[in-house]
């Protein structure tokens, strides 16, 4: 379960391939919305909590130099992420391919070379430039079905005892394990080995 607000769900975004690759096992992707999480738990950003805030940017690049991944702090934070949750979920339903692509354009545009995705124009050309028509992307996330899934991820998630993202669940043979937080995939790897 993630967020594209989430910095540690763009970290994760990268790793658990490589985790469930070695696992043999299938992501199931689920597009939340984080503020909706935090709203119904009673949880906050990080980047809400002064002392958690002036640590994050070292704690993400601490991570980021140990997986060897580019990340840079998002200037126009904090983003109002439900429009680009709504797409989230509109390219899944659509297929595989065009929401890995959308995924890999978004956090890119997040937190590789950061822009201000609460501007529609920025999105609008982040969208462009990675092959999807913006104007049609728009029509997408106003969908009906679009918000209700949105909505039922989120309840869902809520439902589940999720409080923040990312968040990962593993079905062993002991019964369904939640784990939160990118710093928790070693944990991942060994739930599914007893998968």
């Amino acid at each position: 379960l993630f967020d594209l607000g989430s910095p540690y769900s763009y970290l994760a975004w990268h790793q658990l391939p490589k985790v469930a690759a070695a696992q043999g096992a299938a992501i199931v992707y689920t597009p939340v919305l984080l503020g909706g999480i935090f709203q119904a738990t009673g949880n906050a950003s990080p980047a809400e909590v002064p002392a958690k805030a002036r640590y994050l940017d070292i704690d993400l690049a601490r991570w980021a130099q140990a997986w060897g991944l580019q990340i840079a702090s998002n200037p126009a934070f904090p983003i109002n992420t439900l429009a680009l949750m709504r797409g989230a979920v509109a390219m899944q339903m659509q297929g595989d391919e065009p929401f890995q692509r959308y995924m890999q354009a978004m956090y890119h545009a997040m937190f590789g070379e950061p822009r201000n995705m609460g501007d529609p124009a920025e999105v609008a050309a982040v969208l462009t430039a990675a092959g999807f028509d913006a104007a049609q992307f728009m029509a997408q996330i106003g969908q009906q079905a679009v918000k209700d899934r949105l909505k039922e991820n989120t309840s869902q998630a809520v439902a589940r005892g999720v409080f923040g993202a990312p968040t990962f669940f593993v079905a062993t043979t002991e019964g369904e394990e939640m784990h939160f937080g990118q710093d928790r995939l070693d944990f991942v790897e060994d739930a599914l080995k007893r998968a």
